[in-house]
């Protein structure tokens, strides 16, 4: 099995990664941190993946995005899996003042997930064949006060993902939207946790199970499908006062 994981030092990506290693699978692992990046590939060829590659990359930089994917194909031979699990989380008051901050997290969070996206399913449609999973999150379900501008990112990624998926389907390509729920990890070591939050080991078996499965959305947790379905049907005139 060849895997291309993109983000590959997030906690969610690192912990997909385990998971497939043990299954002795050959990994392509992009990411802006080296020193990680590099701590990545050594742990996961100790937990038996046949072959590692690490190369850093800058996410934000396009222009580059065709170069990365074509060395990933040369080292994989053909993908059998992407995972782009890359992205921050912006201070919500801050994008709110300033549009530069706005501009900047919607760059990060939504248009270079899509310049990936058109990468990366070019390969795939000249394949014939392979998945493209990329987490998003079920903050885009909905506009809430506490962090609409990530959410207005992340749901730009789903619609997209929703129609390519349609386009595909002649291709033998699949796409899966992941749409995590409260995951504790460096990215949200801010925060407060409570009773919704989630390891990334528990968040990652259910998105390889849903991939497995060919899943078209997947909840990780699974409840977050029906939290999600109960928030969508509170009335806006009582949402927009809900700060959540």
């Amino acid at each position: 099995m060849n895997i291309l994981v993109i983000g590959a030092t997030s906690a969610i990506a690192r912990s997909i990664s385990r998971l497939y290693a043990v299954k002795s699978a050959k990994l392509f692992l992009l990411a802006r941190d080296e020193e990680r990046l590099r701590e990545s590939a050594a742990d996961l060829e100790l937990r038996g993946a046949s072959e590692v590659k690490a190369l850093n990359y800058d996410a934000e930089n396009t222009n580059k995005h065709s170069t990365i994917v074509d060395a990933a194909v040369e080292f994989l031979g053909s993908i059998d899996i992407a995972l782009i699990c890359h992205g921050n989380l912006p201070n919500q008051e801050e994008c709110q003042a300033d549009y530069r901050k706005a501009e900047d997290a919607i760059r990060v969070n939504g248009l270079s997930v899509i310049s990936l996206c058109t990468e990366i399913v070019n390969q795939l449609r000249a394949q014939k064949k392979g998945t493209l999973a990329v987490i998003t999150s079920v903050a885009g379900e909905r506009g809430r006060q506490t962090n609409f501008v990530y959410g207005a990112a992340k749901s730009m990624v789903s619609t997209y993902l929703q129609g390519l998926r349609g386009s595909l389907m002649k291709d033998n390509v699949h796409i899966v939207d992941v749409r995590p729920g409260l995951v504790d990890s460096p990215m949200t070591a801010h925060l407060k946790k409570g009773l919704l939050w989630s390891s990334p080991e528990s968040i990652a078996s259910s998105i390889i199970k849903g991939i497995g499965k060919k899943r078209h959305i997947i909840y990780a947790p699974s409840y977050w499908r029906l939290i999600m379905l109960f928030v969508c049907l509170i009335p806006e005139t009582i949402f927009k006062r809900i700060k959540i």
